[in-house]
């Protein structure tokens, strides 16, 4: 996920450069300020440490450039924050006329419903009283599948967690040498414990859970991550690098802990 919506400052710090960018050579920290909606003094700073960071390049007096390295992290925020947008549109609300969503209480063709991710499902719960809404397009009784349409607003989510969990290869001892009770501690507060190959699998049995999936466990993790989810993945240590090469192309954010 982008950094520019991990936290307020970086955001704000992603768009003082833009407009350093968009303005350059001759910068006005106060307009800058103004279309930022921050102060001044504010501005001074951010470009400062963009300065410091040689992100920005000074000039002059009241004059700045945007450096090579500057642009570069420009790029790569602005890629990943198109990516975050297209899976809010495609896959969250969906760009698509209608969807599918779980029913939490009796609903009428016709009715408005809030609409809500749980366990990386959409729900649907009648009234208009949530951030995001739609219209039901069938009858559906609770805990059965209604058909959604007209969506507005925004679903509330947060992002998944994904921990990769190394073990040995079995080589090297394998489940027999891995740290079973910490991965029993990390699928504990898991929703989904995933093996990428046979050490994996064994060590998430010992463990006492059976994997979800055996395959294309990178994969999974990322689309888990980002409905959501919390989710462990046991890999060895020879099957780790393909795990983390998905999370990556995914842009998912993960840890990897060896056992």
């Amino acid at each position: 996920m982008s950094d520019a919506l991990a936290d307020k400052r970086t955001a704000t710090r992603f768009r003082v450069l833009v407009e350093i960018a968009d303005r350059q050579p001759a910068v006005s920290q106060g307009e800058i300020a103004d279309s930022v909606g921050v102060t001044s003094q504010a501005v001074s700073e951010y470009i400062r440490e963009l300065v410091d960071d040689g992100l920005v390049r000074k000039e002059g007096r009241s004059r700045y450039a945007v450096t090579k390295e500057g642009v570069d992290w420009l790029f790569q925020e602005a890629r990943s924050l198109q990516r975050f947008a297209n899976h809010v549109t495609d896959d969250v609300l969906g760009s698509v006329q209608e969807d599918t969503a779980i029913a939490t209480d009796a609903i009428e063709a016709g009715q408005q419903v809030t609409l809500s991710l749980e366990d990386g499902l959409l729900h649907a719960t009648p009234g208009d009283e949530g951030p995001a809404t739609g219209v039901a397009t069938t009858d559906a009784d609770a805990g059965t599948d209604v058909s959604v349409t007209s969506f507005e607003g925004i679903i509330e989510m947060t992002t998944g967690t994904v921990t990769v969990a190394q073990v040995p290869p079995a080589r090297d001892g394998g489940s027999r040498e891995a740290d079973i009770d910490a991965l029993a501690d990390h699928c504990e507060t898991a929703d989904q414990c995933l093996a990428a190959d046979v050490e994996g699998v064994v060590s998430l049995r010992e463990a006492g859970y059976e994997p979800a999936v055996t395959v294309a466990a990178g994969e999974v993790a990322a689309a888990a991550a980002a409905v959501g989810m919390a989710v462990v993945v046991a890999a060895s240590t020879d099957t780790v690098g393909r795990v983390t090469d998905a999370l990556r192309d995914g842009d998912t954010d993960y840890d990897v802990t060896t056992l």
